[in-house]
């Protein structure tokens, strides 16, 4: 098999984003990123968008699917799916080497084993009638149209439910199959790399990490959000420091330094998990690379350019 891209992907704070960027930039290649929250525009101390990092020694190394919308929508899979394509094929007829980078394993899943995904047109009466059902009915009734479904934390709230049902019935429906038929994948062909550094480092750089975006005014990044607009839900449903530091604002979390406990121990968890689908996604025949667990960057990105060299 020849590859005509290379994946980076890894757990949260292990410096995926550097190996990344250093390889785009040996090799004359462009970053696209692989993250669901550095999508949205005003997402920046929370999300880690570190844009500063996109450069190597003053060199500017192009990045793509950061900033591209806004929290007035929701933007998932389908739409990431959607824009990576394109994204994709705009590099490749450039000649460049795209360099996938992230940690968000579904999307990164959805480009490399190619989810058939459509956009589902709205149906409101049947909306309405899955609002009237109990979370535990919709999780049986999804179960049962996708028992094999990607991601489990769809069960957890009712309005992913319905979404997950909804998109499910229209993909069993005729005018749903049609659309799969008309779907054009473009030619992916990924050398996946793997970057993770021993337990212990990873929860240290977690703590590191969560102390200084605090000290940088993460809080006050949410503050504005809202201020901006934005309801108290919908901060929340970004997940992890969205969440927590929103639940702060809102007076459910009393002070500061329940707010950093409590975010600490759900980053960790969140970096497990992550650790957990790439597992899964190696048990479903998708081969990754792993870097050596080295605390040096220099040394891992050396092995990452070594890597795609042997096999390009």
């Amino acid at each position: 098999m020849s590859f005509n891209c290379v994946v980076i992907l890894g757990p949260t704070a292990v410096g995926k984003t550097s190996v990344g960027v250093a390889v785009a930039d040996y090799f004359g290649g462009e970053v696209i990123s692989a993250d669901s929250r550095q999508t949205y525009k005003g997402l920046d101390i929370g999300s880690g968008k570190d844009l500063c990092e996109y450069q190597v020694e003053g060199r500017p190394v192009p990045y793509h699917l950061i900033d591209i919308t806004t929290l007035d929508s929701e933007y998932n899979v389908f739409n990431y799916q959607t824009d990576f394509y394109k994204v994709f094929q705009d590099i490749i007829s450039r000649g460049k080497l795209p360099v996938i980078v992230g940690g968000t394993g579904m999307y990164l899943d959805s480009v490399i084993r190619g989810y058939e995904l459509i956009n589902v047109p709205e149906n409101q009466a049947l909306h309405a009638e899955l609002e009237e059902k109990s979370l535990e009915e919709l999780d049986k009734q999804l179960l049962s149209l996708k028992p094999d479904l990607h991601n489990k934390s769809d069960l957890l709230e009712k309005d992913r439910v319905i979404k997950a049902i909804e998109i499910a019935l229209y993909e069993q429906s005729e005018e749903g199959k049609a659309a799969l038929e008309t779907l054009k994948r473009p030619d992916i062909r990924p050398l996946i790399i793997g970057t993770t550094l021993e337990r212990s480092q990873v929860v240290s750089n977690i703590e590191r990490r969560l102390k200084e975006r605090l000290d940088e005014g993460m809080i006050e990044e949410i503050r504005g959000l809202h201020d901006a607009g934005y309801s108290w839900e919908r901060l929340e449903k970004l997940g992890l420091e969205y969440r927590y530091c929103s639940l702060f604002l809102e007076g459910k979390i009393f002070s500061k330094e329940e707010l950093f406990e409590q975010l600490f121990i759900q980053i960790r968890q969140f970096s497990k998990r992550q650790m957990t689908w790439y597992r899964g996604m190696e048990k479903k025949g998708v081969k990754i690379n792993w870097l050596p667990e080295n605390p040096s960057k220099e040394v891992r990105i050396k092995a990452a350019i070594n890597l795609i060299e042997e096999n390009f």
